[in-house]
């Protein structure tokens, strides 16, 4: 891990960029990341060098390929990083992947053989009556599983069962939750014609003021992710934790069809209101995090509502377009018309079906006729739109308005948003830290999949740490 001290403060051209998309930039899109364990380990020591660890050649050596395709394995890797908060079991993840391998991978072996486990784990186990405890952690190893499934179903030969994949894993997750004790608080947070659904879990069900954190997700992933990268780290903590589903997520996406919004400030305010009107809640502790493009998003909100005390980006995100590779964001241009007659004459027709479906699946959360014509088992024909609202994402002019204090994570071997958490962390001006998690640690690639509970430590020392004096 690299540590840096607080601190108070001409491409390719077209015909290149779409040879280089048919010939393998749907394979760099798919790179990067979607979605009773081990004994936590131990806190890293911080080396103050501002010096990036060079990245291994391989950043996935040995065991840790699950799947030679770089999609699946990083899946795999976030399933079976999920086990340390009982979010997976290494025995059930590794049995997917060999079946999935036998099988011959591909979406539809993945798809099927992710959900049939989420299925038999909302099932009674053989032999046994299940107690709650057994019921509550079946359905919490359930959501992760349908979550994995639902990550690939675009590609699969049933892509309009998607939104039903998803209920079956809100379903596992809203099972879960309602056998917690004490089970988190239920609500819907006023947001424009849609409202937010919320889960507020506690330590305890009394009504002590405590630090909270208001835990935010990707582009792509599930409450079951927020539970492995924040909510029982929280809850050890004496803290309490906010999970919710925002435009572009869960819910609202997959439900409501309401896409992502670049003013998530927006979205934070109401949450940030919820939450200082409660008895439980210390106003002046609100911690907010961002996960994956929500280091992107979290930032934004926190430039704007300030009564945010303490923000972390997971990692740093300061324009979202260019994780997309060079070969797509070439498509777009000042017309609409002209990108689309692009992308539908030019590129749709050589488009591999690998590379659709990763299309289908990036730009979903940014287009409801996206989603609606691939779970038709069609490619969208606007490209326009969405990868305009992408752009809208970026938020490189807004980081230097921050005032809270701000903790920056990078990784080796980042796939989306290389060199974007130094870029954030050099713009922002107010109190900040810079920790990189290494491959030295297992602790490499986007959100550091194989190192949740390290990478919990390393955001809740430094939260504890930030906000003990507030």
């Amino acid at each position: 891990m690299t540590y840096v001290s607080r601190e108070r403060a001409a491409g390719p051209t077209r015909r290149s960029a779409l040879a280089g998309l048919v010939g393998g930039a749907g394979a760099a899109m798919a790179a990067g990341c979607t979605p009773s364990g081990a004994s936590p380990a131990a806190a890293p020591t911080p080396s103050r060098s501002p010096g990036a660890t060079a990245p291994a050649a391989n950043p996935t050596p040995g065991a840790m390929t699950l799947f030679k395709d770089p999609a699946y394995n990083f899946g795999g890797l976030m399933a079976l990083g999920g086990a340390g908060f009982g979010a997976g079991e290494v025995g059930e993840v590794l049995t997917a992947v060999n079946t999935i391998n036998k099988a011959g991978l591909s979406s539809q072996t993945y798809v099927e053989t992710f959900k049939k486990l989420g299925d038999q784990l909302m099932e009674a186990p053989e032999g046994s009556k299940p107690d709650d405890q057994t019921k509550r952690f079946r359905a919490l190893r359930a959501a992760q599983y349908y979550a994995q499934a639902l990550f690939f179903v675009l590609g699969s030969d049933d892509p309009g069962s998607e939104e039903q994949l998803y209920k079956a894993g809100r379903g596992a997750w809203d099972t879960f939750c309602g056998l917690c004790d004490p089970a988190p608080v239920k609500a819907n947070v006023p947001y424009g014609k849609t409202p937010l659904p919320v889960w507020f879990f506690r330590p305890d069900g009394a009504d002590t003021r405590r630090p909270t954190v208001i835990l935010t997700n990707g582009s792509d992933g599930q409450n079951v992710d927020m539970w492995t990268y924040g909510v029982p780290a929280a809850l050890d903590r004496g803290w309490n934790a906010l999970v919710y589903d925002g435009p572009g997520q869960g819910q609202l996406l997959f439900v409501d069809r309401v896409v992502f919004s670049p003013t998530w400030e927006k979205v934070v305010t109401p949450l940030v209101d919820w939450l200082v009107a409660r008895p439980d809640v210390d106003p002046k502790k609100i911690a907010l995090t961002g996960l994956s493009m929500a280091g992107d998003l979290a930032p934004r909100a926190a430039a704007f509502e300030t009564r945010i005390a303490a923000l972390v980006a997971m990692p740093g995100c300061v324009e979202p377009w260019l994780g997309f590779p060079a070969e797509i964001r070439e498509i777009l241009t000042p017309s609409k018309e002209e990108t689309n007659n692009i992308w539908n004459k030019e590129v749709v027709p050589e488009l591999p079906p690998a590379a659709a479906a990763t299309m289908k699946k990036r730009f979903e959360p940014f287009s409801i006729p996206a989603m609606l014509d691939a779970r038709e088992g069609k490619l969208f024909t606007d490209f326009y739109t969405p990868a305009t609202r992408i752009q809208a994402l970026t938020i490189t002019d807004v980081v230097g308005r921050i005032t809270s204090p701000t903790l920056v994570l990078d990784y080796d071997d980042e796939q989306f948003y290389p060199g974007q958490p130094r870029q954030m962390y050099d713009k922002l001006t107010s109190p900040k830290d810079y920790v990189k998690l290494t491959a030295a640690q297992g602790a490499q690639l986007h959100c550091s999949p194989m190192a949740p509970q390290l990478h919990c430590e390393v955001v809740f020392d430094w939260l504890q740490e930030t906000l003990s004096g507030s």
